[in-house]
């Protein structure tokens, strides 16, 4: 007969292989059944504060694709959403909501004969919008005026005068400085 503890070992190591299999094997039919998501039969995107469903599932009946809604998290039915037709072709067909704002939406998708397409919520983030401000100022009667930089003050006779003797004082001193230093000899 083996020791009492020899056994006690053997009967764990065996309740954990068995645990081991079993979370195996759930682990399998989860990944084999895929997410619950995935069977929906509609495509849901934002851009900014625009939704845009897209689905693959309607038919064409008496020139109607369907309708989709935009439910925000108050409204618990079809019917209290905000309600678009689908618009498209055999291949897809589409819908938007524009100007939604910031929160958690559902969005379903009913075809025109009657069959849901889909159901998928979707997250509005708030979007950050540049702040603009502008002030409006006076433009000049008689376009811009010369001088430095394109100011349109108009400057006074006396403003003119004291300017051109300013440059003339520079050109002069500039003559001046030139005509003494080419008069000197060079010196090494």
């Amino acid at each position: 007969m083996p020791p009492e503890g020899i056994h006690m070992r053997n009967s764990s190591l065996f309740l954990r292989s068995g645990l081991t299999v079993a979370a195996a094997s759930a682990l399998s039919f989860l990944v084999a059944a895929g997410p619950a998501g995935a069977q929906s039969g509609i495509s849901v995107s934002t851009t900014g504060s625009t939704v845009s469903v897209t689905t693959r599932e309607c038919t064409n009946v008496n020139g109607s694709w369907g309708t989709a809604s935009l439910l925000n998290s108050r409204q618990a039915n079809f019917s209290q959403g905000r309600q678009v037709s689908l618009s498209g072709t055999t291949a897809l067909q589409s819908a938007a909501w524009s100007n939604v704002s910031a929160g958690t939406y559902t969005v379903i998708v009913i075809c025109s004969d009657g069959t849901t397409a889909g159901t998928q919520s979707v997250i509005v983030s708030p979007s950050v919008r540049p702040t603009i401000s502008a002030t409006a100022t006076a433009s000049p009667s008689r376009g811009v005026m010369g001088g430095v930089g394109g100011g349109s003050q108009d400057y006074g006779t006396l403003t003119l005068v004291g300017g051109g003797v300013l440059v003339g004082a520079g050109v002069a001193a500039t003559a001046w400085y030139l005509r003494r230093r080419t008069s000197k000899p060079y010196r090494l």
